[in-house]
This record gives structure tokens, C-alpha cells and sequence, in this order.
């Protein structure tokens, strides 16, 4: 318990994050470089290619031909 005292010890005149400040900034680091990895994986996946509406293209086709009754 006396090791934690020196990670502990706040002096006023000098603030600074320390040892443990630099692990929770290396511990959020490596979480979003995981994360990040993970999404890219996802996102490879994914296929953005649509097939074609065929209720568009007999809809398209009614309608041209009452433009051409007109």
C-alpha cells in the first residue's frame, strides 16, 4: 500500500497527470484503435450495391404511357 503513496501525492505548486494519467490515456487509446479496427472489419462487409426496384420500373412504364395518351 506505501508503493500507491507516491502516485497519490498531489504537490500544489506542480499538477501534472502522472503515472496514471498516462495509463488511462494509453488504456482510452488502445480502446478506440480496437474499436476503430472493428468497425473497418464491419463496414467491409457491408454491400452498398442495390438491387433494382422492379415496382420502379413498372411504375416508370405506367407512367410514360398515360404521358403519351395526353
Amino acid at each position: 500500500m506505501t508503493h500507491l503513496v507516491p502516485l497519490a501525492e498531489v504537490d500544489p505548486n506542480k499538477v501534472t497527470p502522472g503515472v496514471l494519467g498516462f495509463i488511462v490515456f494509453a488504456a482510452m487509446a488502445l480502446a478506440i484503435w480496437g474499436l476503430m479496427k472493428s468497425m473497418n472489419r464491419h463496414m467491409n462487409r457491408v454491400s452498398f450495391k442495390e438491387a433494382p426496384d422492379p415496382e420502379a420500373k413498372s411504375g416508370a412504364s405506367a407512367a410514360d404511357s398515360e404521358d403519351r395518351r395526353s
